[in-house]
């Protein structure tokens, strides 16, 4: 049989397959040389649909010294000899004329990509049953105790004592900037406004119904209510006196008796 093929494959007109040798899957193309007049062109048919072999794409047409030549690429999907009945090749004159051509047979040798020693495979004892690892408990509890200790420790580290800032003279606290000084740098505003500031505090340690949210009316009046003996004439004077300092509606006012007043004043309505 190998014979006859090597036979078809070397005549004029007959089919040749590349390569040689081919095995199931592999692409195998198909070409065969047509003669033609000069002018002349070939276009070759599709092959028709097989459980053994398939065409892939169209078929090529390549021009020669002597006329065309018709390329197809196809596929097998069985081993041994595969004969193909192709399709036919037409010849196209320039005027439009046309001749057709019987394509023939390709006859190729496919080899199957099984090896000769698993076409018929031998029965295999059963294996025996596989043998399972001792589990241990040592990897796990180790991981436990890793991560309850781990986690102690972040415990322990969140719950440490604070840490105790010794006061230096760095972080000692400065004195308060004096009148004289708050005056000569031109701030009246500010020297009436601290001492409003300090006189309303010790009013509303001594008196609480008369805290420093409320405005200075509504404080005087608080103060007449809850405490009738305290010294009203005195505080009013003094906190309209400075509040018409720190809001500039008062001009030509000595600022500093008014705030050194206020600070006496503060002193005595201590408890």
């Amino acid at each position: 049989m190998i014979l006859a093929l090597l036979v078809l494959a070397l005549q004029g007109d007959a089919w040749v397959a590349t390569p040689r040798r081919p095995t199931v899957g592999d692409t195998i193309q198909l070409e065969r040389t047509i003669s033609a007049p000069t002018g002349w062109r070939v276009r070759a048919g599709k092959l028709e649909t097989r459980t053994d072999a398939e065409q892939l794409g169209d078929a090529a047409t390549i021009p020669t010294s002597n006329g065309w030549t018709v390329r197809m690429d196809v596929v097998a999907w069985a081993p041994g000899p595969i004969s193909l009945q192709m399709p036919a090749i037409w010849r196209l004159a320039p005027d439009g004329t046309a001749d057709s051509l019987d394509g023939g047979t390709a006859t190729f040798l496919v080899a199957s990509v099984i090896p000769d020693s698993v076409r018929n495979p031998a029965p295999q004892p059963a294996l025996g049953p596989l043998r399972l690892d001792r589990a241990t408990a040592i990897p796990v509890i180790a991981a436990i105790l890793l991560a309850s200790g781990a986690l102690l420790l972040l415990i322990l580290w969140r719950r440490r004592a604070p840490r105790s800032v010794a006061l230096d003279a760095a972080t000692a606290v400065d004195p308060p900037v004096s009148d004289a000084r708050w005056l000569s740098a031109g701030e009246p505003k500010a020297v009436a406004a601290r001492a409003s500031q300090g006189l309303r505090r010790a009013v509303a340690h001594a008196i609480p119904e008369a805290h420093e949210a409320l405005s200075t009316a509504e404080c005087l009046a608080v103060i007449e209510q809850a405490r009738p003996n305290a010294p009203l004439r005195d505080l009013r004077e003094l906190l309209v006196a400075l509040d018409q300092v720190s809001f500039a509606t008062a001009h030509g006012v000595e600022v500093a008796p008014l705030a050194a007043r206020a600070r006496t004043l503060a002193r005595e309505l201590k408890p």
